[in-house]
């Protein structure tokens, strides 16, 4: 059963029951807004998430190198809408080891090949200090932990946007390595990147 309201234009709208057979009654709530107007993806209300997309990565990278280099964790969406925001969010697992009393380093953000977040640096603004972690005597440090992040972006565009993040060192000396996504000794070494559109 169906029901046809029909503009003066000619046009109409079909108001129809589920295909299937349902197992109880199911309500169709309008809304109490004075317009009526009813929101969808297509018309949604500012602040409201369009779509949600969620990559994840198990495979280990590893780098000895004081320059930026991809991690291996990447997501991508198409927004809908160019006026749309994107918000990241990010859960990255690593670890840093250098044989001495010292290790660290940093991670960032990219859309595409632009940066568009980075971690805090020394004062000469050369070097990550997203992770560091100092233990004087030590002949061997071992950082482990989660690179978290949450940025809203605006990439302003309708075509398929790619984020990804990239890590690298304090210092190539003594041994030092950052890994992403390190799986040995029982770690649990998977990392995400969650993506949201959110209406402007």
């Amino acid at each position: 059963m169906s029901i046809k309201l029909k503009h003066s234009g000619g046009n109409s709208v079909i108001i129809a029951a589920p295909s299937s057979n349902p197992a109880s009654d199911r309500t169709l709530t309008l809304p109490s807004n004075a317009d009526g107007t009813i929101l969808t993806t297509t018309n949604p209300k500012a602040g409201n998430i369009i779509q949600v997309v969620q990559a994840s990565t198990s495979s280990e990278v590893s780098s000895t190198s004081a320059s930026y280099v991809d991690s291996g964790l990447s997501a991508s969406i198409t927004p809908s809408n160019a006026n749309n925001k994107i918000l990241i969010t990010v859960s990255q697992f690593y670890r840093h080891t250098r044989a001495s009393s010292q290790a660290g380093g940093g991670f960032q953000l990219l859309r595409g090949s632009t940066i568009i977040d980075t971690g805090p640096n020394n004062a000469s603004g050369s070097q990550p200090f997203g992770q560091y972690i100092v233990v004087d005597g030590a002949s061997n440090i071992e950082l482990f932990g989660r690179y978290c992040i949450e940025y809203l972006d605006s990439p302003n565009t309708t075509s398929s946007t790619t984020y990804k993040t990239q890590m690298t060192l304090h210092t190539t000396a003594n041994s030092s390595t950052v890994r992403a996504q390190y799986q040995a000794g029982g770690e649990n070494g998977t990392s995400y990147m969650t993506l949201m559109e959110v209406a402007v």
